[in-house]
């Protein structure tokens, strides 16, 4: 069984239902998870927040946080996965922030650096992968295959 459909039933089995903000996977990841029968039981939202303006109208992460820090950063995601939480409340939330590139890297925010934050319950971690720069579409889906990975073993570990 494919690791999506396994956290599908997994989400499922635990009453749960999952919701999805991004910004460089595009839709990437609730696609991934929407393309299996049995998802709208478990899926409430997904989000393509990819412009900042978005990321603050709609997500109400602070403006300061992105004119302090990026949109590209662990305060951003913070903000991205827990706000997601309280709009769509569903107990699992996740957000994706980074540089897909081929643009928009830098000494300090190289292309292929992506924050993943997922929350589950009042469980809540960002994790930071600097992903090798193979272009956009492979710093894409490695971004949702590790989201898929985080996403399997902290939904197995929520009683």
């Amino acid at each position: 069984m494919s690791l999506t459909k396994n956290i599908i039933l997994l989400i499922k089995r635990k009453k749960m239902k999952i919701s999805i903000a991004e910004s460089c996977t595009g839709g990437m990841l609730s696609s991934a998870i929407t393309s299996f029968s049995g998802a709208s039981k478990v899926f409430t939202m997904g989000l393509v927040t990819y412009s900042n303006q978005s990321k603050t109208s709609i997500l109400k992460v602070p403006q300061k946080i992105i004119e302090k820090y990026g949109a590209v950063s662990v305060q951003c995601c913070l903000a991205m996965v827990n706000n997601l939480s309280k709009i769509s409340k569903s107990k699992v939330c996740v957000s994706i922030t980074g540089i897909a590139g081929p643009k928009g890297g830098s000494k300090q925010k190289p292309v292929g650096l992506v924050y993943i934050g997922i929350r589950v319950g009042k469980k809540v971690i960002v994790n930071k992968c600097n992903f090798k720069d193979k272009g956009r579409v492979f710093i894409q889906k490695q971004t949702v295959k590790k989201t898929l990975n985080l996403l399997a073993q902290l939904i197995k570990r929520d009683s």
